[in-house]
This record gives structure tokens, sequence and C-alpha cells, in this order.
């Protein structure tokens, strides 16, 4: 398999000058740069620029994928959206980690499978998990826990130390996690979050709460004469000195008397979660192979009953004297075995069984392949 890395950068709070775009240039002659993104494909070689220190200077977002296995997404946040101590509770090694610089926060996402399925092109875009970031300056704290969920599933293919497990705590559990978004189902399935540790983590989540209506003049106007002159004064200040994602929703939520829903705190241990998730994978698992041997006895009952029609199918197929009709008569026989076997009729095929070999006893090549499979 040839080397596969995709990166992407995406500036969406302000364009990047022409002085920042000359400098991405001279980290890439043959990346493709605008004044919003920074996109590069690499079969040989690497990115010669840093991703963390590009993300942290010109970019509000940044996808990498290797074909080895790692799915990498940053997020920066200007740092009056979303405080540091509020994420903390959700970082985990190198899985999930946070920063600040002096301006924003950053998120750092990471997601590591060398044995997974590769398809190439499958993940290459941020178009459908950019909507986590916007949600995140709302104060919706469920993209934190996915990528949570996701460096939990990791840490138990590395480590191996139970009483770490038991002792390591759930961070606060967002409202809505039987709910997830559209960017957020596809951050789930980017960072390889595991359906059933989900399932068992959204069992101690609050439902969602209803967005409200879009508002309108008329149901603001009054709200917003009704502020006190200083908080206005203080808004259009804040309006003025620069964008903050979160300002709108805030603003709308102070008029309204609404506040977003405050994560629970986390009551379960790592352990708990991931034990739960093994109970129901191996409920799940038995009762698929449940279902499974039910469907195989109803198939062999049926088989048995309606046997001639088989056995004419393998004569037809002894027939052709081709080995790879041979082979599809074996086939049909050691079917035909189990359900006599199945019914209680195992004399009755033997006897079957017997008169064939007889009738082909000239055929060395059926003969060998009927021994080899236990067709005596």
């Amino acid at each position: 398999m040839s080397e596969y890395q995709y990166y992407e950068f995406q500036a969406l709070d302000r364009p990047l000058s022409r002085e920042e775009q000359d400098q991405l240039r001279a980290i890439s002659t043959r990346a493709r740069i605008t004044a919003t993104s920074f996109t590069n494909t690499y079969n040989w070689g690497d990115l010669s620029g840093n991703p963390r220190r590009m993300t942290e200077r010109c970019f509000d977002a940044h996808l990498y994928v290797a074909n080895w296995g790692t799915h990498r997404l940053m997020i920066r946040l200007p740092k009056p959206a979303l405080a540091l101590r509020t994420v903390q509770p959700y970082c985990m090694d190198h899985h999930v980690d946070a920063w600040t610089t002096r301006t924003h926060l950053l998120l750092d996402l990471t997601s590591e499978d060398e044995g997974g399925d590769w398809v190439e092109g499958a993940d290459d875009s941020l178009a459908a998990l950019i909507g986590v970031r916007d949600e995140l300056t709302t104060g919706d704290l469920r993209p934190l826990y996915l990528a949570w969920l996701s460096a939990l599933a990791s840490w138990e293919l590395e480590d191996d130390d139970e009483e770490e497990y038991q002792t390591t705590p759930e961070p606060p559990v967002p409202a809505g996690l039987g709910q997830l978004t559209a960017s957020q189902r596809a951050l789930a399935d980017f960072l390889r979050v595991d359906a059933d540790l989900l399932k068992v983590a959204a069992q101690a989540s609050p439902a969602a709460t209803t967005a409200p209506a879009r508002p309108t003049k008329k149901e603001l106007a009054p709200l917003i004469g009704a502020l006190p002159e200083k908080e206005k004064d203080a808004l259009l200040l804040r309006l003025a000195l620069g964008p903050e994602p979160r300002l709108r929703t805030e603003l709308l939520q102070r008029l309204r008397g609404t506040t977003t829903p405050a994560a629970e705190p986390g009551r379960r241990s790592a352990a708990h979660l991931l034990d739960a998730a093994h109970a129901l994978r191996s409920e799940r698992r038995q009762r698929t192979e449940h279902e499974q041997a039910e469907a195989r006895s109803r198939y062999l009952a049926h088989l048995a009953h309606e046997a001639e029609p088989s056995w004419q199918q393998i004569e037809a197929h002894i027939a052709t004297k081709k080995t790879g009709s041979y082979d599809e008569a074996v086939i049909l026989l050691a079917e035909l075995r189990d359900a006599y076997t199945h019914t209680g009729r195992d004399d009755d095929f033997r006897q079957r069984l017997t008169r064939l070999r007889e009738d082909n006893q000239r055929r060395p090549g059926l003969i060998h392949r009927l021994d080899s499979h236990g067709l005596r």
C-alpha cells in the first residue's frame, strides 16, 4: 500500500492575509492555498510545517487523515467561547488535548487504528465536522464527551490496569447524547466511538432541550429596550472589538432568560462504562448466535424434508466429470449429512452415500474429495 496523508486547514473567523498566505506557501509549494484554506495530499514525504503551530497562528480547524489509521481533528476557539477548565475533565493522554494561547483555546482530538479498514478519500473533508465548533461555542459539550469516549476505548486497548480504570472518573455528562446532531454523529464516526460505549454513556444523559424558535424583531425590540444602558454599552463594545462567536447566543439567552443546560456531574467510573459496554456486546452476540442457530435448524429441517432435489443435483454435478463440479457436489453432500443428522436419519444418509460411492468408485478425484471431507 502506498503512503497517503491528507491535510486540511480552514480559517473561519477571519481570512488569511497575503503575508500569511506567502508564509504558508513557503511551507508547501504543492498545497492549494486560498484566503480561507490550506489543503494538501502526500503520497510520499510529509508536511514540513507543524500543524499545531499552523492552527495556533492562522486557522480555526484542521483535519488530518493517514492510511496507517490516524484521524486527527484540531479546533481553535476564541478564549471567551470556551474555558480551559471546562475542557480539562475530558482530556485523556494524547487522544484529547487542550491548551491556550494569548487569544484562543485549542482542542486536539486524535484516534488511532492501525488495523482498521482504509478507504482513500472516505474521510477527506472538514465539511461534515466543522459544525461541532459552533456547537462548542454555544456551550454544547457533547463533542468533548464523544472525544473522551473515543480516548477511553483506545486506552482500554493500550492499557490493562484494572485499578486505574476503577479510579478514573467519568467527566460531566452533557444532555442529548442519545440525540446527536449530524456534525456530532460525523465526529463520532471520525473518532471511531464505539456504538455500545456511546449507548451505555447515553443512559445517564438527560434529553436535549428543544431549541427555541427563531426570534422575531417584534419579540426582541421590547426586550432590548428594557436592557440597562450600561449593559447595552458593554455589549456594543464587545461587538466593536472583534468577532465573538458566542456573543449572539449569550445575548439571546440573556434576553429570553434561558441558559445552556449544564452537564450532569459524571458519577460512573471508566471501568463501569467499559464493563457495561462489554456486557451489551456480549448480549448482542449471544442473541445473534441464537438467531443464527435457529435459522440453521430451520434450514437443515427443510433440507432433510426436501432432500431428493439435492441428491439429483449432486448426481448432475458428478456426471460432468469436472473437478469444480466435484467440489460443488461435496459441499452439497456435507450439507445433506448435517441435515440428516439434525433430523435423526443418519442411517438413511449413510446408505445413500454408500451407493453413491460404489457407483462412482472409478472416479478417484471424487473419491479423494469425499474422503477428505469425512464422507465415507
